[in-house]
Order: C-alpha cells, then structure tokens, then sequence
C-alpha cells in the first residue's frame, strides 16, 4: 500500500477548501443584508435632529423650512457641453397637510444658512403624520392661552395629551367592546326574526338594541368633539419668509417630541419608546404611521396553526410509506412526487387552497352549519383557518422527506429487540420508532416554519388583509376565531414596498418589518431548536 508522504498534498485538500471559502462567503452575505435591513430600519426609530434651512427659491426669493435631514445624493446636470455635478440633499419636512409633501430634495448651492432652533418639535399626529415646527402656545376650550414662552406650558401640554390618549381609549372600548356586542346581538336576533318573524320578544328585545345603539352612538360622538378642544398652535415653516401658524387639536396628537433639546441618553430612551409602539400599535396612515402589532399576531398565530396541521399529516404519511405500504414501482412514484411537491410554486397552492378549502369546504360548512348567516358567508371566504392549512400542504413534503429519514435511521435491531419481547407492529412504532425519531419530525417542522411563515403569495388568496378590525385570537368566546381574516408581515412588506400611497415614508418602514419578520422567524426556530436539542439529550442520556 503506498502511503502519502508529509509533502505530499491529500487528495480533496483543495475541495475543502473550497466548500469553506464558499461556506464563508454564504455567511458574510447572509450578515451583510442582516445590517443592510438593521440599519435602514433603524430610521424608522432614531429620533433625528431639526434644522431650521434658509433656501433661496428659483425666482430669488429666500424663504426658510424646518426638516429632518434624510440623505444625499450626486445629481449630474449638461450646462452645455459641460457636465456639471450638483449635491443634492433629501430632507423630512412633514407637515402633509400644508406643505402638501412630506419629503423632498433640495440643491445643497441653495441652502444658505442651518441652524438647530432650540425650541423645534416633531408632533406625532394620528393623522397626515408627523408635524414640524415651533411651538407658539396652547389654546384651551375656555379661551385661554398659554404662550410657549410660560413656564406652565409643556406641563399642561403633557397633561392635555394624556387627557387625549385616556378619553380616546374610551371611545375604543365604546365602539369596539359595547358598540360590537350591541351589532353582534342584534345580528344574532335578526337571524332569529328570520327563522321566526312572529317572535314578539325578539323584536322587542331587538328594539331595545337598537335604542341603546343610538345612545351610545352619541355618546361616542360627543367624546369625539371633546378631542378636538384644546389645540396646539404651532408655527410652520411653509418656505416663505414668516411661516404660517397651524392649530393642531390635542386630541389628534400622539406625543411631542423636543428633537434639538434631547441629549444622548433621552434619545437613546425615545429610540426605545419608539421600537415598542412599533411592536404594540395598531397601523395607521394606509399602513405607513402607527405599529405593526396585528401583523405580527397575525403570523405568529398562522405559523403556529401551520405546524399544528402539518406535523400529524407529514408524520402519518411517513410512518405509512416507511413502515406499511409494499415498497415497489408504485411507492417509489409516490415518493417522487412527494419530492417534486416540494417544487411547486407557491402561487399554485394559493389557487389549490382557494378552490378546494374556500369555496368547496367553506361552502359546505356554512350550508351545513351557518345556514342561518347565507347569503353572507362564514368559512366559504378567506380566513386564517384556510390560510394555515394552505401552508401546511405546501411544508407537508418537506415533513414527510425529514421523517422518513429519521424513521430509516432507528436501529433495526432496536425494532427486532421490540418485536422478540412481544410487541405488535404498532406498539413498536408507537413506543420505539416515534420517540427516537421525534428530533428528525422536529428538523422538518423546522423547515416547513421557516419556508411558511415567510410565504406571501398563497395567503393573498386565502386570508390575507391589508388591515384587519379584530385579531383571530382574543378572550370573546370561542377564543379562537378560525373563520376571521388576518394581517401578515411579509403581506405586510409588500403593501408598503409596492401599495404604499407615500412611498418614501414607507421604505424605512419596509426595513424595519422585515427585520423583525427575520427575527421572528428566529424565534419560533430557536424554540424547535431547543425542544429538539432536549429530546435528543434525553435519548441519548437513556440509551446509556
């Protein structure tokens, strides 16, 4: 046998080399578009400061605005036969309702001076998004004024603003809570009175339904008119010489914010404050201000449904073509087909769900079972029920491969040990092949989460909204609300990156939803990761 000398290279040295340079390269890739998303989205979140611009117009006249410095960018202009480069710089001016637009680029030769006013502020609004200016005082309902210069100013304007907040979480749980419970009774009794028009107590108790709606309904009305009392009068700089002054009401604001008075550690802390009303709050502005909170529940709860659906099916046609089906011709077909599923487009599952589990089995459950509520359906319309089991037909294959592997990997003297001491096939199964293969199920739930939580097109067929008026899981009976529409984050990222009426404000917002799309799908991997790793360990730890 000839032996390699010291000198002399290993055969395959080269390849592996290779594989690592290419293993490398995979992950700096995989890093750098991590921090291309971290730091983009960041602008979502860092509060920046304002600049008070002295521009000088194209007809000559000079005129100032208050913005947020966004970026810039080289603009090459032909004077001539001369190519001349011209900087030009992106800023935030906000104020949509009287500048009509909330970004724009301005040539850097026409900005004449820059200086940070001490007493600018970014008002946060419910509406038209955020407002820059200088604030000149507060007007209360009684007439009274209270200058910005007044000691008591930004005292009374917290105050006020939190007033707001609390009397607009009043009005939620008026329209949504009692409000809801009213139509949702009412609608009960007019499906009865449908059934049953001779029923004189529900049309009484019907009547009173509707008389306790029209009282609450001008409850509600009159604490809206309560918000548009106080106001904030700020000055705008509008591009002109003066500026104009703005009356904000106060029950429109969300949050002041001192942008050229904070210090390191209180932006630090508003960076904060920010990312969690990102994480908590509802959208707003065609998805473009507010949070992305039922988005994140949405997909949270899909994926979950997903792998609750996808785990029995995959495992149980694995144990079957493993364990039972006479392998031939026949078997091996399926196994290639299983294989070639895993290829399909996702588009075609989309329409697969659509016609199968919305408008065959959606159908038949409401004929079935909701009768009462046609021609309006209840399952034979998109819902996250549909949307999960979707998915799950999608992941399914990966499942079934990832169990089949882990079946065939269980010692077969392990199987003939269970058969001598007297157990069926099954019980073998049931007690042997399944617990040691619960780590390789587990691999291919993994997978089918990461390729599911992910996948847009389907769900736009299936369940999917823009903005959905109530979670599929809340504490209203029956908790879980299979039939209820839902929002998604990466349905999320695709109405903001292509939907969106206010493009650039969109964009830092696309970065941040898709860096916690990333993260969330961590997660919920992280935790199969370590459920796996634990089943593993105890495995092992028996086997010993």
């Amino acid at each position: 046998m000839k032996l390699h000398s010291l000198r002399e290279p290993i055969r395959g040295e080269s390849m592996v080399w290779l594989t690592a340079l290419g293993l490398g390269l995979a992950v700096t890739m995989a890093l750098g578009l991590l921090a291309v998303i971290i730091a983009n989205g960041a602008e979502v979140f860092w509060p920046r400061r304002l600049v008070e611009l002295t521009v000088t117009q194209p007809d000559g006249t000079v005129g100032t605005l208050l913005a947020e410095r966004v970026k810039s960018r080289e603009r090459v202009v032909r004077g001539g036969a001369v190519l001349e480069h011209h900087e030009e710089v992106q800023f935030f001016t906000g104020t949509k309702d009287v500048l009509g637009q909330a970004y724009r680029w301005i040539d850097q030769e026409r900005i004449s001076a820059v200086r940070q006013p001490e007493q600018a502020v970014s008002v946060e609004r419910l509406e038209y998004g955020d407002a820059l200016g200088v604030p000149v005082a507060l007007i209360l309902p009684g007439g009274e004024r209270i200058a910005a210069g007044d000691a008591r100013f930004r005292e009374r304007l917290g105050q006020e603003i939190a007033a707001a907040e609390t009397l607009r979480a009043r009005i939620r749980v008026l329209e949504k809570e009692r409000i809801g419970d009213n139509a949702k009774q009412a609608r009960q009794l007019e499906l009865r009175l449908r059934q049953s028009p001779g029923d004189q107590a529900a049309k009484e108790r019907l009547e009173r339904l509707r008389g306790e709606y029209q009282g609450m309904a001008a409850e509600a009305l009159a604490m809206r008119r309560q918000l548009d009392g106080p106001a904030l009068l700020l000055r705008v700089a509008d591009g002109g010489p003066t500026g104009v002054e703005k009356p904000i009401p106060v029950g429109r604001i969300v949050d002041v914010w001192y942008a050229n008075q904070a210090g390191f550690l209180a932006r630090l802390g508003e960076t904060a404050h920010r990312l969690w009303l990102f994480m908590a709050e509802d959208p707003r502005e065609a998805n473009t201000e507010g949070g992305i909170f039922p988005a994140i529940f949405g997909t949270f709860v899909m994926t979950l449904l997903m792998s609750v659906a996808v785990v029995p099916f995959g495992v149980l046609a694995a144990i079957y073509l493993r364990e039972y089906a006479r392998q031939g011709p026949f078997v091996r077909s399926v196994r290639i087909a299983v294989n070639n599923l895993a290829g399909v487009p996702s588009i075609v599952f989309g329409v697969f769900g659509l016609g199968f589990f919305v408008y065959f089995v959606g159908d038949g459950f409401d004929e079935l079972f909701f009768s009462a509520n046609l021609p309006t359906p209840t399952f034979g319309t998109g819902g996250i029920l549909w949307a999960a089991l979707t998915l799950a037909l999608m992941t399914v294959p990966v499942v079934i491969v990832a169990t089949e592997e882990a079946i065939a990997a269980v010692p077969r003297g392990v199987r003939e040990g269970s058969l001598a001491c007297g157990a069926s096939k099954w019980q073998t199964i049931q007690r042997i092949v399944l617990p040691a293969s619960v780590p390789g199920i587990l691999t291919g739930l993994i997978l089918a989460m990461a390729r599911g939580a992910g996948e847009v097109a389907p769900l736009m067929m299936v369940g999917v909204v823009k903005l959905a008026p109530a979670l599929p899981l809340d504490l209203e009976w029956p908790f879980i609300h299979l039939d209820r529409k839902f929002m998604h984050l990466g349905f999320h990222i695709y109405d903001l990156g292509f939907q969106s009426p206010d493009s650039e404000a969109a964009v830092p917002m696309v970065f941040a939803t898709t860096f916690l799309l990333i993260l969330l799908v961590l997660i919920l991997n992280l935790g199969a990761i370590v459920l796996r790793d634990r089943i593993r360990r105890r495995l092992t730890s028996a086997a010993f």
